[in-house]
């Protein structure tokens, strides 16, 4: 399905690569790039881990809901934060607006990458450890892709051209 606006957003798992793919990818095609990780903390004024701490993650979550389902993207390549597949509004507008692109890296590769949950400011909705937050969220990117791309075992270069081929082919 063509979109109406031509924009690429990453979703997928805290560590899956999303700021840095999108910034590449995004320097790439000549489009803006937007972290919506950023945008939170540019407009509350404080990290995500200072929020999990002050607000919890269910406000937090309802934070990043409410700004990503205000975006009207152009031309941009959006990474969003790992848990905004929690919310139904921002996930809606985003898919109107965007292709969405999974990036699907394996549980054993993601706690290689991720280090501090508490520190990165990752809602762990109720999960004890990567395994469950892993488990709890897959079904979710699943759910919201149109595109999954799978960057186990791929550079940073081949999973940007499997990106760019997979769009491509969506909007033949």
């Amino acid at each position: 399905m063509e979109k109406p606006m031509n924009n690429i957003t990453l979703i997928g798992m805290p560590g899956a690569g999303k700021s840095t793919l999108g910034v590449l990818l995004a320097k790439r095609m000549g489009y803006s790039f937007h972290d919506t990780d950023i945008t939170i903390q540019v407009q509350t004024g404080k990290t995500l881990s200072e929020l999990m701490a002050d607000i919890g993650g269910d406000a937090l979550m309802k934070i990043e809901n409410d700004i990503i389902a205000s975006l009207t993207p152009k031309r941009e390549v959006i990474a969003t934060g790992g848990s905004a597949v929690f919310g139904p509004e921002g996930m809606e507008n985003l898919k109107k607006r965007s292709h969405i692109v999974y990036l699907k890296v394996s549980l054993s590769e993601i706690e290689k990458r991720v280090g501090d949950l508490v520190e990165r400011g990752v809602v762990l909705n109720g999960c004890k450890d990567i395994t469950e937050l892993y488990d709890q969220r897959v079904s979710r990117y699943e759910h919201y892709a149109e595109i999954t791309i799978d960057c186990d075992g791929k550079t940073v270069e081949q999973c940007i051209d499997s990106i760019l081929q997979a769009v491509k082919e969506t909007e033949k």
